[in-house]
């Protein structure tokens, strides 16, 4: 065999996304799991059960708040399991969600007014 044949081993673990939140591709909640939500640990101890890996590596990385889009990056899977994931945990009250972002319409004149003086000083 070549040095620079592929091989099976060379490709590292293969896992379907489907298969990291047990089949699930909605999630139980009605949360928005925006990209830059900070998602925080709780201070509640994990029980038993089945716990994943995965769950305990975004509960890792979440001692400190970090961005959904930060926890997608270090992750390496698709967004929308990394939201699955997420829901998961907020459901087991083990993680809180810090909203960046103000959700609807800005309706606030004085901050319009503000946002277009500086394009225009641009």
């Amino acid at each position: 065999m070549a040095e620079d044949d592929w091989t099976d081993w060379d490709a590292g673990p293969v896992s379907r996304p489907y298969t990291l939140t047990g089949g699930r591709t909605k999630q139980r909640t009605n949360i928005r799991f925006d990209l830059i939500d900070l998602i925080g640990r709780t201070v509640r101890p994990v029980a038993g059960g089945a716990f994943t890996p995965e769950r305990a590596r975004i509960l890792n990385m979440c001692e400190a708040p970090i961005t959904v889009a930060d926890l997608t990056s270090t992750m390496g899977v698709p967004l929308g399991v990394v939201r699955v994931l997420l829901d998961d945990l907020v459901h087991d009250g083990l993680i809180e969600i810090r909203v960046a972002a103000q959700r609807g319409p800005v309706t606030d004149r004085g901050l319009l007014s503000r946002v277009l003086a500086g394009i225009k000083a641009l």
